[in-house]
């Protein structure tokens, strides 16, 4: 049985290694499915240097660079083009080509030697691969047969996402809030059934994750209402063309449902081991151990909600720290949506706690009153 259960092991990492190896040879060769012109750069030059300065003193290097490539698909497959690219040493909005590198380009003039062109921007794909079967493997690793459930979760989550974004953005009537409401819905149900199975504990924390993030929102709604959104800065989302209030209390819904179901799969699995280990453990014994472990984790996990939110920040802010402006400024413009976020996430988190103690806690003593 040992036996055939390491042969079993040897052929999934086995298939699993064949398998990335195989996707990562493909998409370093796929320029035929491309309309686009690609080329591999096989030759680089830099040709001038120089060093700027602006009114604030920040001071940058910029390179002007010849780079010579060849096409790898399309009628001129084979062929090799001469482009010109700017970039500097920080390299905020541009980028420094070197050998081996793939672009993509527009071809400009195609007579004489060489074509010659300009780059649209670096073929990512092969990077993008590698760093998702990274994920994948780190995931399967360590999860097993819960992270394959993980996984494919995560894509389907995705993917339904993907879709109901795409009906929002084609309906001018469509309500974001209530997609949101039911992207809610569905997210929590088919993750944690996925992964957790269908029984008593999954249904208690579906409970509690769906309670947590509503409760927590329904609180946000109402100190937004009642302070009329002061101190809520919506300039990031002046292009959507939409109500940015709708917009961002559906982000807080979305965002907060992570962290409510996190604590609420924890507590609830954490309390049905302790009954599993000890049938006659006492109901009080239960609600106590639950707030211990809420404890432990309600601090971490706000400080990973405000991590979380707060890095995204970290580019605009530097930004504009740099251009002179002041700190409150540059704050209440970046991070005051997203401090929003954290907080709410937090109070999602709070209220989930004992939410899920008393979820969990009612279906263990309903199953003992069914024995």
């Amino acid at each position: 049985m040992n036996i055939k259960w390491k042969n079993k092991t040897f052929i999934t990492y086995g298939l699993i290694l064949l398998s990335m190896v195989l996707s990562i040879l493909f998409v370093q060769n796929n320029f035929y499915l491309y309309d686009k012109p690609i080329a591999e750069v096989i030759e680089t030059t830099v040709t001038d240097e120089e060093e700027t300065a602006d009114s604030l003193s920040n001071t940058d290097q910029v390179f002007d660079q010849t780079v010579i490539g060849e096409i790898k698909n399309g009628d001129r497959k084979g062929q090799r083009i001469l482009m010109k690219n700017q970039y500097s040493a920080s390299g905020a909005a541009d980028h420094e080509y070197q050998m081996g590198d793939k672009i993509f380009v527009s071809i400009q003039n195609d007579e004489g030697t060489h074509l010659t062109g300009n780059i649209e921007g670096a073929k990512r794909d092969t990077f993008i691969v590698v760093a998702a079967w990274l994920f994948i493997v780190t995931v399967l690793w360590v999860g097993k047969k819960s992270g394959l459930y993980s996984l494919i979760s995560l894509v389907v989550n995705v993917l339904v996402l993907m879709l109901a974004m795409n009906y929002y953005t084609e309906g001018e009537d469509v309500n974001l809030f209530w997609i949101c409401s039911g992207l809610v819905l569905f997210f929590t149900v088919f993750s944690l059934l996925l992964v957790s199975g269908n029984n008593k504990k999954t249904h208690a924390a579906i409970l509690a994750t769906v309670a947590g993030t509503f409760s927590s929102l329904l609180i946000a709604y109402a100190v937004i209402k009642l302070t009329a959104g002061e101190g809520l800065r919506y300039e990031e989302m002046a292009f959507i063309t939409r109500n940015p209030q709708s917009v961002f209390l559906a982000s807080l819904l979305v965002g907060s449902l992570g962290a409510a179901m996190d604590i609420a799969i924890t507590i609830t699995s954490s309390l049905y081991e302790l009954t599993e280990k000890n049938q006659a453990i006492a109901l009080k014994d239960l609600k106590t151990s639950g707030r211990e472990i809420g404890r432990v984790i309600m601090g971490t996990m706000s400080n990973v909600l405000f991590f979380a939110y707060v890095s995204g920040s970290i580019p605009m802010i530097l930004l504009y720290l740099k251009n002179g402006m002041a700190v409150n400024y540059t704050l209440s413009m970046n991070l005051s949506l997203e401090l929003t976020r954290a907080l709410v996430g937090s109070i999602g988190i709070v209220l989930t706690i004992p939410i899920s103690i008393y979820t969990a806690i009612y279906f263990i003593r309903k199953g003992r009153v069914v024995k």
